[in-house]
């Protein structure tokens, strides 16, 4: 078995199971391992400590399998999915939802391994060395263990270059259609698997989604970075007197019209912007508009620690032009998915924006993924969604 030996002192994070191995803990590769191989690794004294995936590109340069001397083979991995599933099931999730999230990657074991559900397809992604090298078997097992009909593939994810791995995407298993339809607490909904943002549809948001319909009847509300308009649905389900979305992608605002008209929503109470956010606020903000409701839900400003002075930024602004846009008594539904940014300084950004906003506003709710997308203790990177629900006092 190929292996890598840790520097000395180095093997303080595997002893508390985080399942990550930098390259700068290791002291040298033995064996010669090869991008995706199962390797050993070993404390300076040659101790066993875990079983990973080697990725020679990536700064990460191992991931977890397992923290026991065994076998990483087909059986191993398929305890883990589905020990997965039964996660999922305890949560009873089918009574509200037919779309939700199978196998959140480290946080169930399965390293660089996300697969969504949608009705009777599967989206599976690939983002590491060592779930690519066991994407076949993977997919096998997945359609016997789920009874799924099709699997279509999006490893076409950015992250997949710093494992040295190419993108791709296409059915992976039978004949995936490439729009699927989903319900979501009553409500219909259309997902473009092929096209769409991540695996299609933002399935951490669910409970967030809900949340909001309780502030939404009789409102004026504003949908910032609206992609295809889930928040939108929920809203004018919930009796909004108007919506108006915003979002760069004129593509994904028609998808969210389709999705209003599929819900049988009150026409004429949708209003949608093909612009760039930023711009959008500051305009309305000129045109002294103001919004009892306001959701802003950017896509990821700090994928890492290094970008989140720059993505601090960005939040501080949409939040302070969100906050002037605000009526008193109103109501902000704040979010960031960006891992460089954790929940405390999320917290301060925004408190930073309703300062210079020159408003008094306060915390209501604190919001994080949907609990199909678990957290598993000893990583703490797996909690990445941060949303704060705060009202203008």
């Amino acid at each position: 078995m190929p292996a890598l030996l840790l520097k000395p002192g180095r093997e303080k994070s595997l002893l508390r199971r985080h399942p990550w191995i930098f390259s700068g803990a290791i002291a040298r590769a033995e064996g010669n391992p090869g991008l995706g191989d199962t390797v050993d690794i070993l404390s300076s004294r040659g101790d066993f400590l875990a079983r990973a995936a080697y990725s020679p590109f990536s700064q990460i340069r191992a991931r977890v399998w397992t923290f026991v001397d065994e076998r990483v083979e087909e059986g191993l991995l398929r305890r883990h999915v589905q020990a997965a599933l039964e996660r999922r099931t305890a949560l009873g999730l089918d009574s509200s939802t037919s779309a939700f999230r199978l196998i959140h990657a480290e946080s169930d074991l399965l390293p660089g391994l996300i697969v969504d559900r949608y009705a009777d397809v599967l989206v599976m992604q690939c983002l590491t060395a060592g779930a690519e090298l066991w994407r076949e078997p993977l997919a096998d097992l997945l359609l016997e263990e789920t009874g799924a009909k099709a699997i279509y593939e999006r490893s076409d994810a950015d992250v997949r270059e710093l494992e040295g791995l190419p993108q791709r995407a296409g059915p992976l298993r039978g004949k995936p259609p490439a729009r699927v339809q989903i319900r979501e607490y009553g409500l219909q909904f259309v997902v473009d698997i092929e096209k769409g943002h991540k695996t299609g549809f933002y399935l951490d948001q669910r409970e967030n989604r809900h949340l909001l319909q309780d502030f939404c009847a009789g409102k004026e509300v504003l949908n910032c970075f609206c992609y295809t308009g889930a928040f939108t649905v929920h809203a004018l389900a919930a009796g909004a007197e108007s919506v108006l979305s915003v979002d760069t992608s004129a593509e994904a605002l028609g998808l969210g019209q389709e999705n209003v008209d599929l819900n049988k929503l009150p026409e004429g109470r949708a209003e949608w912007a093909a612009a760039d956010v930023f711009q959008a606020l500051r305009k309305y903000r000129d045109e002294a508009r103001s919004f009892d409701v306001i959701i802003l839900d950017p896509p990821k400003f700090a994928p890492t620690l290094a970008q989140a002075d720059r993505a601090a930024r960005g939040y501080k602004d949409i939040n302070l032009l969100a906050f002037k846009l605000l009526r008193p008594g109103g109501v902000l539904f704040t979010f960031s998915c960006s891992g460089g940014v954790d929940a405390a300084l999320f917290q301060k950004i925004v408190a930073s924006a309703a300062l210079d906003a020159a408003v008094d506003a306060a915390i209501l709710r604190t919001m994080t993924q949907a609990p199909d997308h678990p957290v598993l203790l000893s990583f703490p990177e797996g909690a990445y969604l941060k949303g704060l629900v705060c009202t203008r006092t």
